[in-house]
């Protein structure tokens, strides 16, 4: 096995065991919670070992017996434990007792929440920086940090170019199919894809009447990525050609399960509370764990998305396909860096799509940091039109804005807007 390599969740998961009694970790499969759990953990039940699984059903006090820290692993598949080690929770609330770690939220009305008990951590598949392939130079804590006074230093130049970025697209971020070979690597992507259609719908509690329906609708799913485009556009452009279209009863239980399996991972319509900016809409923007599955789902390569040529799944979106890819890619870095500083991250389109930001980063103070993402080198005055306006909106209380691009070089240009390779934004 290659060495671990620390991700950003680390840290975040160090400060909160040395505080709280129970942590969750949760994620899609494959995105590496098991390795960064297991680092910390004396015990380990891994329940998606049939043997481990019918040990604890025999007998679940099991799970509170060992040497502390103890891992749940894939707890999901004895649903059960949760209430264990939230009951052992209750008893003894002391730091640093229990990681559990899930590839799936279960549908079981039986299971209580954990609230207040059990603290849950998001863990999205590794970043640029996380893979060996970028130094950043800019940090988004610093930009959420900035004030007029002290502004985040923006400085740094990248060698990573537009292909070097589609490859890390198409690659992907999951630690365990990251492979040198393009055939590979689309084996190893694709028997992701297979999986999730043949197993993890299934266990998650949806059973799948009609497998090629399914493989449609998650393919029109990924050709809406980063569009806000509805459920009805989806499921029409999954069944283009075909006389008949399925339910909405049908589908809405796809969307449901992806989000359950942690695959889907739609960004949130921002809605201000300090502000008085009125008709934004409140539509989510679609998005993948990792936009490699989105790749994988629409058949689509490196050569196709460098060419401009878009899926084959009739989805209007604005500008080429591999520009909503990349903006997924900015979406992934954005949200673990966020999560790193307590932040929330969400979209702001007015309803009648005059204004559009892709990010709003919302710290825990309520301080905003609106990005825009472009797939170009050079910004023009143009491309910070909807900055600008939301600056003259918040006043004060928009603290820095940003565009994120593919180009070489990280500057501030001379309305204070900064410039920053995606290649260099770090945690």
């Amino acid at each position: 096995m290659p060495p671990y390599r620390r991700r950003v969740v680390d840290n975040e998961l160090d400060q909160l065991l040395a505080g709280v009694a129970a942590v969750s970790l949760d994620g899609p499969k494959g995105v590496g919670k098991t390795a960064t759990a297991s680092r910390r953990a004396a015990t380990v039940f891994a329940l998606d070992d049939p043997a481990t699984a019918e040990l604890v059903r025999a007998d679940p006090a099991r799970l509170t017996a060992g040497a502390p820290p103890t891992l749940v692993d894939e707890w999901q598949r004895y649903p059960t434990s949760w209430d264990v080690v939230r009951r052992a929770v209750d008893a003894d609330n002391s730091a640093g007792r229990f990681l559990l770690t899930g590839s799936a939220s279960p549908q079981t009305p039986t299971t209580h929440s954990g609230a207040g008990r059990i603290v849950g951590i998001r863990m999205r598949p590794l970043t640029l920086p996380e893979r060996g392939a970028t130094s950043p130079t800019v940090s988004l804590a610093a930009l959420l940090a900035s004030t007029t006074s002290a502004p985040a230093v923006i400085t740094g130049t990248s060698s990573m170019g537009l292909e070097q970025y589609t490859g890390e697209i198409v690659t992907g971020g999951f630690p365990g199919m990251r492979a040198s070979s393009d055939r590979v690597q689309r084996a190893l992507l694709g028997s992701y894809v297979d999986r999730i259609v043949d197993r993890d719908f299934p266990e998650a509690g949806l059973a799948v009447r009609n497998p090629a329906l399914l493989r449609r609708w998650l393919a029109a799913y990924a050709a809406a990525t980063a569009t806000t485009a509805s459920y009805e556009a989806i499921r029409d452009a999954a069944t283009a050609g075909h006389a008949n279209k399925p339910a909405k009863t049908t589908t809405i239980p796809y969307q449901d399960t992806l989000e359950r399996i942690w695959i889907s991972d739609p960004l949130p319509a921002w809605i201000p509370t300090r502000n008085h900016l009125h008709r934004l809409t409140q539509a989510p923007k679609h998005h993948l764990a990792d936009p490699g599955l989105a790749v994988a789902l629409t058949g689509s390569s490196a050569a196709d998305l460098l060419d401009g040529r878009n899926p084959s799944q009739p989805i209007p979106r604005d500008g080429t396909f591999l520009g909503a890819l990349f903006e997924s890619l900015v979406a992934l870095h954005v949200r673990v860096f966020a999560q790193a500083a307590e932040a929330r991250v969400a979209h702001l389109r007015t309803k009648g799509g005059e204004r559009e930001i892709d990010f709003i980063v919302t710290g825990p103070t309520g301080r905003v940091l609106a990005l825009e993402v472009k797939l170009t080198h050079a910004v023009s005055d143009s491309d910070v039109r909807h900055l600008r306006w939301l600056a003259e909106q918040l006043g004060p209380d928009l603290v820095d804005a940003a565009v994120i691009t593919t180009g070489p070089d990280a500057y501030r240009r001379a309305d204070g807007i900064a410039v920053v390779p995606l290649a260099l934004l770090g945690p």
